[in-house]
């Protein structure tokens, strides 16, 4: 029995919230669970250096934790000068999980950074993240197609989400809350895109290794909770800003 009560292929309530913030060209309160996670997409009229005059866009994320949303205060990395080892880890996976579905030319020479901040975190914090970031990546380019710079469905070419599986209590279960997390044998991150294409898998075992049978079961999770994920984003914009 997971702690939760729930079955091994059910994950945690989820919910897509668009449009939370004034100010973000693109938004999205995204909840897994007790999981929170705000994402805001900003747009910018600029590339990277490396990238300058070379026709193409750009897509990156940034990703963090806020003091409260754990059990104690954690300190701001802003604090001590320096982001940590996981927070690049996670925002680059949000990067490239959101270029993967991108059509950078067709973008043409501007930014979109989609910030994630975890307002409120039990498990599967970058997971969600990539999930609520897509929606924000969406409705910023809507926000531009409504002043005639892009066309959504040219730039936009997939839709991308994620989510966490692992076998916990020698059982395979998909979307771990903290306390499966915490003592899972095995702990895997999926992201998939809309028409099945993986983008990528980060798998770790905890004391016993997994085998590839075990990697199967995960990743059959993982397609369906993918599956219904991306189901519930295309119903969340197809509906007004």
């Amino acid at each position: 029995m997971r702690p939760s009560g729930r079955k091994t292929n059910v994950m945690r309530a989820v919910s897509l919230d668009r449009n939370v913030s004034k100010h973000a060209e693109g938004s999205c309160l995204v909840k897994f669970g007790d999981t929170h996670v705000l994402c805001t997409a900003s747009l910018e009229e600029r590339v990277p250096p490396w990238l300058r005059n070379g026709g193409k866009g750009w897509v990156t994320a940034e990703y963090g934790m806020l003091p409260r949303s754990t059990g104690g205060r954690m300190r701001r990395e802003a604090t001590s000068g320096k982001q940590g080892g996981r927070t690049l880890e996670i925002q680059r996976l949000i990067g490239r999980s959101l270029r993967a579905v991108v059509d950078l030319e067709a973008l043409g020479e501007r930014q979109i950074t989609v910030d994630c901040d975890v307002i409120q975190a039990d498990g599967g914090t970058r997971t969600a993240a990539i999930t609520g970031a897509w929606i924000a990546l969406h409705d910023c380019l809507k926000w531009m197609e409504e002043r005639s710079m892009v066309k959504v469905e040219r730039v936009l070419k997939d839709n991308v989400a994620a989510v966490s599986c692992g076998i916990f209590a020698a059982q395979p279960v998909i979307d771990l809350d903290y306390l499966e997390d915490s003592a899972a044998e095995t702990d895997a991150n999926f992201v998939m895109t809309g028409t099945g294409g993986i983008v990528e898998i980060q798998g770790t075992a905890e004391g016993v290794p997994f085998s590839q049978a075990q990697l199967l079961e995960l990743m059959e999770l993982a397609k369906n909770g993918i599956a219904d994920l991306v189901a519930l984003q295309k119903v969340t914009v197809s509906g007004p800003l």
